[in-house]
């Protein structure tokens, strides 16, 4: 059983000394634990300093991509190195590397399929209280899309069987941790939580810049990864919003006409009109898009077992 912890990382010249100290090689269940840094463009030594610590792989971008695409690349990585288990921790040492044997244990016991740590929101001294108010509502709605009981959804503390890691597909360049949770729901994966430990705050976090932003790019990122998965509901629950409109618009119309007050009230008619055609072209919209999802379903089916061939010809190489 081979554990791969991956780091990925953005001028983290500093903290990832700390980071790589904290991980133990020795992990009940694991007969092989390795270190890879993903290094996002780092302008400082992160890579340098990565070496020198005896991190087994490291994958370099020549410049900045985003920790969507750093998260991606290193899962891809972790997989054509053969690892069963993938633990995916930040650089900058927020999280306990000690609680990493409670992080795979359900995976190990085949419990689950991904686990994800758990922070406990409200005992971070460093969170203020808006950031507490967003990151339940964020976890609250993404609990909604998913269908996953998952209290911190924010937590990029997680870890992944082989499986999980080979069917999640990260399309959004802002942030992997939103996604790849209602991804797995969709999906059907076994997800669930543990409580973990944070370490003291290194420095401000550099995914939320402030927090109107990141409130809309994670909105952004709930709404089109549902949609992907969810269109029907989507676009059905949208065109009866337009067709209601629609209804009660016509239903005061006729309510003028039978007081005998309706020449006077024809643009309610041509309103209504509008609103009833649009809703119904929405809802045609959304079984179009259900086709499309049905098709891509189809295509990550194809993905998988593309990647399946494809790791199985790189293990018999390596063998």
């Amino acid at each position: 059983m081979k554990l791969i912890v991956q780091i990925p990382c953005l001028n983290e010249e500093q903290t990832l000394a700390a980071t790589v100290s904290d991980i133990s090689r020795t992990v009940e269940g694991i007969d092989e634990v390795e270190l890879l840094v993903i290094d996002d463009g780092s302008s400082d030594g992160t890579a340098d300093v990565a070496r020198a610590l005896g991190v087994e792989h490291i994958v370099r971008f020549s410049q900045n991509r985003g920790l969507a695409a750093a998260f991606s690349a290193g899962i891809d990585a972790c997989l054509r190195l053969g690892a069963d288990i993938i633990v995916n921790t930040d650089g900058d040492n927020q999280y306990a590397g000690s609680d990493i044997p409670k992080l795979i244990a359900p995976i190990l016991r085949e419990e689950a399929d991904a686990v994800i740590g758990d922070r406990q929101i409200d005992t971070i001294p460093h969170f203020s209280k808006n950031k507490k108010r967003l990151q339940k509502l964020g976890s609250w709605v993404v609990r909604r899309a998913s269908d996953a009981d998952i209290p911190d959804t924010t937590s990029g503390f997680r870890a992944f069987s082989r499986e999980a890691a080979l069917r999640i597909n990260v399309i959004t360049e802002y942030t992997y941790t939103l996604e790849t949770i209602i991804q797995m729901g969709k999906l059907n994966l076994a997800i669930t939580h543990v409580p973990i430990h944070t370490n003291p705050a290194t420095r401000e976090s550099r995914l939320i810049s402030s927090l109107p932003s990141y409130i809309s790019h994670a909105a952004k990122t709930i709404l089109r990864v549902y949609g992907m998965y969810e269109p029907l509901r989507v676009f059905v629950s949208a065109g009866a919003l337009f067709l209601l409109g629609g209804l009660l618009l016509a239903s005061r119309y006729l309510m003028f006409v039978y007081l005998g007050e309706g020449k006077g009230h024809v643009q309610s008619v041509i309103i209504a009109a509008v609103l009833l055609i649009a809703g119904i072209q929405v809802i045609l919209i959304g079984f179009v898009a259900d086709l499309i999802a049905t098709n891509r379903r189809i295509n990550e089916d194809i993905l998988l077992r593309v990647k399946r061939l494809e790791l199985a010809d790189n293990q018999n190489e390596v063998d």
